[in-house]
């Protein structure tokens, strides 16, 4: 074949002519690099390759990363994993071979990816987010993902995700608002892991996190500085009472003295925000997970400390009034799964009360259906989304709706098993939910969220819009 055959088989000739002409209207300085670049957008992306690899999480324990290749480049994404699973929840595919990371190693995952999703996906527009994420869902068969994996399946749809941003030209939470059809992305109100307990932290408090909002800032710079000013003021607050050892931290970064109440660890954090002088502008939430020291119908306080353990036991009516007393002494705005999963009397009761935000977390499980049937019952006001739960950027997207529909606050959340991908901070902007949970101000996989956080609002510049004090949007 001619050169002249070859140009004219590929239509080549008019889409240079085309290049050059855009270069001298330019006016380019480089035409060699305007004309690739012009050359490189007239081209359609399409997913040219899937690599999936086994890499370790924040604790030390397998998780699944997958690079995502198109002709516009590489995007990788890693998925994160928490310490609590659920019936209700996709399905997070291990190996169960004792003798790999004990049990916990994804192979099996990672191979679905490499010989199964990648032969499904090739080819496919990475703008075209639904599609890829049916394809997945359709090529895995099973309700809640346990063919493939939720963990094999989330990593290629937020590469996928990250590579359809790319090709738009945008950034990823734009894109994502594109996605989910809002129009004004909105810097979330983080909530800041201070003190650790119950299974993340090993003293002895039940409760699972003390977390710090800081709803007066005007901007989430300005939110940051406060998280981290109230977090190092904690630390001296702490030495004094304790000593330097009780400054160790917990999963999520939070601090981790043996306290023996939740008043005394709640009367730490308000001598530190006194110190800071934000006192009107920073609030507490608190995650019980109150799951991990149910017992019947009873609630152990003490479950950590087996020689106090069955002497603290509570009610769920105790519960309630403990709940009512901390919120009128201390500037609480969410408490997160007050009670047993399963205990929906209490729930409903306690959200009826208007406290506060109540969020499910265990107690949904960002699953569909049981959002539904606390809405329909009027079972909890908020929404803790956690996204490797779901499964697929697309089902995150409508979980989030599902919602705001019923005009509940939305808390995009990470886990305790974290990774450095940053992907949930441009989730919580463009899907607009006013509220983010990734941990304490320390610690890279969870600054990794908070950090390009500042990025966006950078980027925004005065269209930047912080939740603050409309934080439940």
């Amino acid at each position: 074949m001619s050169v002249q055959e070859y140009l004219d088989k590929h239509l080549l000739s008019r889409k240079i002519e085309d290049a050059v002409n855009a270069a001298v209207r330019a006016k380019t300085s480089d035409p060699v690099l305007f004309i690739s670049n012009h050359m490189r957008k007239a081209v359609q992306s399409v997913i040219t390759k899937v690599k999936a690899r086994q890499i370790l999480d924040s604790r030390g324990i397998p998780t699944v990363e997958v690079d995502l290749y198109t002709n516009k480049g590489m995007f990788r994404a890693s998925v994160p994993s928490g310490d609590s699973t659920g019936m209700y929840e996709a399905v997070e595919l291990r190996d169960g071979d004792k003798g790999s990371y004990l049990g916990n190693s994804v192979i099996k995952a990672v191979k679905n990816i490499n010989e199964k999703i990648s032969e499904a996906l090739i080819g496919m527009d990475p703008t075209l987010q639904s599609q890829i994420d049916q394809a997945m869902t359709d090529l895995d068969k099973t309700e809640k993902k346990a063919e493939l994996g939720a963990n094999a399946i989330l990593a290629v749809s937020i590469a996928a995700c990250k590579a359809g941003a790319a090709e738009k030209e945008v950034p990823l939470y734009k894109h994502i608002a594109t996605l989910s059809g809002k129009t004004s992305p909105i810097l979330p109100v983080p909530a800041f892991t201070v003190i650790s307990g119950g299974k993340h932290a090993g003293n002895n408090l039940a409760i699972q996190e003390i977390m710090i909002l800081p709803v007066g800032a005007s901007r989430f710079e300005e939110a940051l500085q406060m998280g981290s000013e109230t977090y190092h003021h904690l630390k001296a607050v702490i030495i004094e009472k304790y000593g330097a050892h009780g400054c160790n931290v917990g999963e999520d970064g939070g601090f981790a003295p043996n306290l023996s109440s939740f008043k005394e660890a709640l009367d730490l954090v308000k001598e530190a925000i006194s110190r800071t002088g934000y006192n009107d502008k920073i609030k507490i939430a608190l995650d019980v997970a109150a799951t991990n020291f149910c017992i019947g119908t009873r609630y152990d306080l003490d479950f950590k400390s087996p020689q106090k353990s069955g002497q603290n036991f509570k009610s769920a009516d105790d519960m309630i009034e403990m709940y009512r007393e901390l919120c009128t002494e201390y500037p609480i705005v969410s408490i997160e799964d007050p009670f047993d999963k399963e205990d929906w009397e209490h729930i409903k009761y306690f959200s009826s009360l208007g406290i506060c935000q109540v969020t499910g977390g265990d107690f949904l499980m960002s699953n569909a259906k049981r959002i539904e049937r606390a809405i329909n019952e009027s079972a909890c006001n908020a929404l803790l989304l956690k996204v490797n739960q779901v499964g697929t950027v697309t089902e995150v997207i409508e979980v989030v709706k599902q919602a705001k529909e019923a005009h509940w606050g939305v808390v995009t959340s990470h886990r305790c098993g974290e990774t450095q991908d940053s992907f949930i901070a441009d989730l919580s902007v463009g899907l607009a939910v006013g509220q983010i949970k990734a941990g304490g101000p320390c610690r890279g996989e969870r600054l990794a969220k908070y950090n390009q956080l500042l990025r966006i609002e950078e980027e925004l510049g005065d269209q930047a819009i912080y939740a603050g004090e409309d934080w439940r949007q």
